[in-house]
């Protein structure tokens, strides 16, 4: 990407020419127009007009790293940004560049996976141009025991970016974005670790943001849904996952300075499994009902049942119809 052009055409607020350009870039005049043409090509609207030269008149909403690092000012969640066009999936890509010494905060982006996946292995639907798969790359400070409650921060950093979107996040245990009982967005944290320290955390986020109907598959349009559907018109993807960057930062140096108290109670304040009656399928398989009481320090749901309460910190617990 002629990323120097770019930053000239957006400093100028105007036209700028191409001469002048070529001067502060130290290259030709027909190396600017070459870059002009790459961007272009990459979807960026430019205007030209004899003797004033280009001027940007918009950017396409793709994701790609010039526009989300573009005005991002976070301190260490994307600093470092990698995009791709297509993916088998973010958090394999990430997982890889993490074991290779990717540094703390860097993000993958894909405008489309092949094989996304969410808790409990699900396949994960992931078209081209129409969501956000993205996976975040964490090397914290906390204990290993702490680092599922990342899982919670990510979901309560989704929240917050609909929330600069007019939208109210409904987010039931553990990770889960819904909208009248639908699926807008899945989490799948993954960790590295050893006894008493974190190697890395990876945290993929897949957000359904302009899906139609219709684009889904038959078999997942009666659970899932997107932000376009909530809101009732398309959102830029860009912009939004810029905000979900910007919250998660915040959120991130908030643990690393106080823990993870402030981020449970912010979730609380979204859950919609809370004060619930809730179905729990745990990982051996057994089943059991009861009312989602609350959340503890370790984000685990605690479920009162007819034999008393009990503590889930894995499993599946699906919200049963009021009666």
């Amino acid at each position: 990407m002629s990323r120097d052009v770019l930053e000239l055409l957006r400093a100028a607020g105007g036209y700028i020419s191409g001469e002048k350009m070529a001067e502060r870039l130290g290259v030709t005049r027909a190396a600017v127009w070459k870059k002009i043409a790459a961007l272009r090509d990459a979807g960026y609207d430019i205007s030209s007009a004899p003797r004033s030269g280009y001027v940007l008149r918009s950017a396409p909403d793709r994701l790609i790293e010039t526009e989300i690092s573009q005005d991002l000012q976070t301190a260490l969640v994307g600093q470092k940004i990698i995009c791709y066009d297509t993916v088998d999936s973010t958090n394999l890509v990430l997982k890889n560049l993490a074991r290779e010494g990717a540094e703390d905060g860097t993000v993958v982006v894909a405008d489309s996976q092949g094989t996304g996946r969410g808790r409990m292995e699900r396949a994960f639907f992931s078209p081209p141009g129409k969501g956000i798969w993205v996976s975040i790359l964490l090397r914290p400070t906390f204990l290993p025991q702490d680092a599922p409650k990342c899982t919670l921060m990510a979901a309560v950093a989704v929240a917050r970016a609909m929330e600069q979107f007019g939208l109210r996040a409904e987010i039931k245990w553990p990770n889960d974005i819904l909208h009248d009982g639908r699926k807008l967005v899945g989490i799948l944290t993954e960790m590295s670790a050893e006894m008493d320290r974190v190697n890395y955390v990876v945290i993929g986020i897949g957000i359904n943001v302009n899906i139609a109907p219709e684009d889904f598959p038959e078999e997942l349009r009666a659970i899932a849904t997107s932000l376009m559907q909530m809101k009732g018109a398309p959102l830029p993807r860009v912009a939004f996952l810029q905000e979900l960057l910007r919250a998660l930062d915040e959120l991130y140096a908030s643990v690393q300075r106080e823990g993870f108290a402030p981020v449970l109670a912010a979730w609380r304040e979204y859950a919609v499994t809370l004060g619930q009656e809730v179905r729990v399928i745990g990982p051996a398989g057994e089943e059991f009902e009861g009312v989602a009481a609350d959340i503890d320090a370790e984000g685990a749901l605690l479920v009162d049942t007819a034999e008393g309460r009990r503590r889930v910190l894995a499993g599946d617990v699906s919200i049963r119809p009021k009666r």
